[in-house]
């Protein structure tokens, strides 16, 4: 079946193409009587939105949110919830000249081996401009959860190869790079600003942190919830590799030191991230992901064009120096998707 949708009793349609008409989300599975109103998804928007500062895309996209279903009087109604966002600075024309070149690090190549056609404007429906209704249906489930006492916060953790030495999550918004320590803040900001005048890009990692899940969330074998959260958070455009808890480092741990003992008040430690048998503890869950530098750079670049002939490119336009400023958001709503659908599967198969 086609890729576009994602969950299973709270499911997500995405549609729409960067430089199209618009982008946006059908919400299907919304528990009814839910108070939420445009202001609320602007907010998320807002911090995903292009043009936010000198380590961001300069393209101005207000994505102003317009729902066109599933809402009455300011609640959901149960029905699908269908959230349209207006492309308002599409500038298809720049890729005209690139429009039958393989541009390195883009999903150009493989499109078009898979369906004979591709929209080469600014990469369709692989631009990371199709987040924008992730983050949509996102604020929708983040607002269920906040009534379930769930906060979920990502943050940049490293970028251009400088990493956080100290996490705070009340500074993450107070900075262009969204990171958790100000001091690596303004290193990474310095370092990406002056790759992105170089014409090159940069990437990183974000830590994700989920608190407040209850535990027994996750089915098992397949539908493992960390599982889940890798599979949506691996389906976002540039990221590469994801571990939760003591991640790869458990590699060259001993048994004795990686279990998580456990006494009559709980847990001691949180080497499993907060999951243990892809079934939630009750401990936080953390996890991070290597976003990779951006693919496109105003460097030149060998590659062939559509009848195999050699060529060089330089992608110019407007394109992020760095993923990880923005993916933060949508790494947030990634993650609350995945934990609304579990906790409604819990919640029709047990009475626990």
């Amino acid at each position: 079946m086609p890729g576009n949708s994602f969950g299973s009793a709270f499911r997500i349609t995405t549609f729409g193409e960067s430089h199209g008409t618009a982008v946006g989300v059908i919400i299907d599975g919304i528990i009814p009587g839910v108070e939420i109103s445009n202001e609320e998804i602007q907010k998320e928007m807002n911090r995903r939105k292009p043009g936010q500062s000198a380590v961001t895309t300069p393209r101005k996209e207000s994505d102003r949110v317009s729902i066109v279903s599933g809402i009455f009087e300011g609640k959901t109604t149960g029905t699908p919830l269908t959230i349209i966002l207006y492309n308002q600075d599409a500038n298809p024309e720049a890729y005209t000249n690139i429009k039958d070149f393989f541009r390195p690090g883009h999903a150009d190549f493989t499109y078009l081996k898979k369906y004979g056609i591709r929209d080469h404007r600014g990469s369709g429906r692989a631009s990371g401009r199709e987040t924008a209704g992730r983050v949509a249906a996102g604020a929708v489930a983040r607002k269920i959860l906040d009534g379930e006492g769930v906060l979920i916060k990502a943050y940049t953790l490293e970028a251009a190869g400088i990493r956080c030495e100290s996490i705070d999550l009340d500074i993450v918004e107070e900075n262009p790079m969204r990171a958790a320590d100000p001091a690596a803040a303004w290193k990474m900001t310095e370092r990406v600003t002056e790759l992105a005048e170089k014409g090159d890009s940069a990437g990183g990692i974000v830590e994700c942190i989920i608190r407040g899940v209850p535990s027994g969330l996750g089915e098992p074998v397949f539908d493992k919830i960390d599982a889940d959260i890798s599979k949506g958070v691996m389906s976002l455009g540039g990221v590469k590799g994801i571990e939760f808890g003591s991640g790869f480092t458990c590699a060259k741990m001993l048994g004795s030191d990686h279990n998580d003992w456990m006494d009559n008040e709980g847990f001691k430690t949180n080497n499993a991230g907060g999951i243990l048998g892809g079934i939630s503890t009750g401990q936080d869950i953390v996890f991070r992901i290597a976003v990779k530098p951006t693919s496109s750079i105003e460097h030149p670049q060998q590659t062939v064009d559509i009848e195999g002939n050699e060529t060089e490119i330089i992608t110019t336009g407007r394109h992020d120096p760095c993923l990880t400023p923005r993916i933060v958001p949508v790494v947030e709503s990634m993650t609350a998707l995945v934990i609304i659908d579990h906790l409604l599967r819990h919640r029709a198969q047990t009475s626990v």
